[in-house]
């Protein structure tokens, strides 16, 4: 098929998925497309990447286009949340971990070495949290957290597959040393879109399994047989060109464990019983811990699966760039090297673009200070997850599952040393608005309807 056909049909179908997606989310404002946006470009390449733009773009200096679209999301999501009246003193009371946090990082700017640099990049991560806030001032925030999850899942999904197959260039890249073949798709490397697929997954198999329920009726007959298809495909991109499980053993090993981890909640429940909160809280620290410790020991410890996976006992790599980076963390064990302060182009030429170890770069950058403000964030998640699973089952599944992969994808890979990745991004939009159970928000916190919002 050429190319140009397969562009077309491509974009018809997304077009069709958009429309079931509208047809499904009659409750969301069309404001949400805001962070809908943001969500397109943080699960996909940056915007420089996908037109060329290099003028004065660096690793440190970053891309003026997207700092000028991330600049114009900020400014419109504010004005939506002013006409609003949202309230923002509420949302940090509620969210205080998220306020400390960002607090210290911004903080940790003052001791960064390209403290410039480091205040653009945590500004990056403070939209996220306003991207979080939009989600929440909506009528029904946990209906627009789905929306925005259909939206990538029914976007970026058929896309990363036609750049795949029909335009390489873009979908398709070769090993630095290697040259093995790897998909890309809409990310900017393999993992990238490894990460892509497992929240899919995740989303999509929670939808297919409460729609057998009978607990989420499809819109029209077509949707459900369009996202077994999505489904389908999403585990093909997760399987790589070599079509086996271990292409992307990170997220492929943190999704096969949320799975089981939703089964067994499901059959516990049937069961009448359920794990309790400290029982979730200590299984959370442990994997913590664990990816904590693994990079100062080397390698993994216990369990070690490296040669189930196909991997050497370096973890491709791993073990070396964690033993020239560890020096650096006890140099500055406390408080880090600043937020965004660590990673410079020296650096990066000298090891590689992070550590691999998300645990560990948080260390390089907050020190342990950040890292048991971010454990407390994530157990924060877990207890408001927790709360949710008790009012609502199915949405604490959910959110538990992403917060179980977040937690077991840093020990070999780097996502929660920022809230700018994916993953962590829906970590943090589930913690902003699980406490609210019912189709509206309440009053105090959204005293105008969002429905007449921009």
């Amino acid at each position: 098929m050429p190319a140009p056909l397969a562009l077309l049909l491509c974009t018809i179908l997304v077009i069709v998925l958009l429309r079931l997606d509208r047809e499904q989310a009659r409750s969301v404002s069309r404001a949400l497309w805001i962070p809908t946006l943001w969500a397109f470009v943080a699960f996909s390449k940056p915007l420089a990447v996908w037109f060329g733009s290099t003028a004065e773009s660096s690793m440190e200096a970053g891309s003026p286009l997207d700092r000028a679209f991330l600049i114009s999301l900020l400014v419109l999501a504010v004005i939506v949340l002013v006409k609003r009246r949202f309230d923002w003193f509420g949302a940090l009371r509620d969210n205080r971990w998220v306020l400390f946090l960002i607090a210290f990082m911004l903080i940790s700017v003052f001791w960064s070495s390209i403290p410039l640099i480091s205040f653009k990049r945590w500004t990056r991560d403070f939209i996220v949290v306003v991207m979080a806030f939009m989600v929440l001032s909506e009528r029904d925030p946990r209906q627009a957290l789905l929306t925005i999850l259909r939206r990538v899942t029914y976007v970026l999904i058929p896309y990363s597959f036609l750049l795949i197959k029909y335009y390489p260039k873009y979908g398709v890249q070769y090993g630095r040393y290697s040259g093995s073949r790897m998909w890309i798709g809409v990310g900017l490397q393999k993992n990238h879109l490894a990460l892509l697929c497992v929240i899919s997954v995740v989303f999509l198999t929670w939808t297919l399994f409460r729609r057998w329920k009978g607990r989420d009726p499809a819109v029209l007959k077509i949707q459900t047989p369009a996202e077994i298809v999505l489904l389908v495909l999403t585990m093909r991109l997760l399987m790589g060109p070599r079509m086996t499980l271990t292409y992307s053993a990170t997220s492929t090993i943190a999704l096969v464990l949320a799975l089981l981890m939703s089964l067994a909640l499901y059959r516990m429940k049937r069961r009448g019983s359920s794990p309790g909160l400290k029982v979730l809280k200590i299984a959370l620290l442990v994997i913590v811990i664990y990816g904590t410790v693994t990079p100062f020991l080397g390698k993994l410890s216990i369990l070690d699966i490296s040669s189930a996976l196909n991997r050497d006992d370096t973890l491709t790599g791993r073990s070396e760039i964690w033993a020239f980076l560890v020096p650096y963390a006890l140099n500055r064990p406390v408080l880090g090297h600043g937020f965004g302060g660590f990673w410079t182009t020296e650096m990066r030429e000298l090891t590689a673009s992070h550590a691999h170890n998300g645990y560990l770069d948080v260390i390089l950058n907050i020190g342990f200070v950040g890292l048991l403000l971010v454990s407390l964030f994530l157990l924060s998640c877990c207890q408001k997850a927790y709360r949710a699973l008790k009012a609502d089952f199915d949405w604490g599944i959910l959110a538990l599952s992403y917060i179980l992969m977040g937690a077991m994808h840093n020990i070999t890979e780097s996502t929660i040393n920022t809230l700018t990745s994916s993953l962590i991004a829906i970590i943090l939009f589930f913690s902003v608005i699980s406490l609210f159970s019912g189709a509206e928000a309440p009053a105090e916190q959204i005293s105008e309807s969002p429905r007449g919002a921009p």
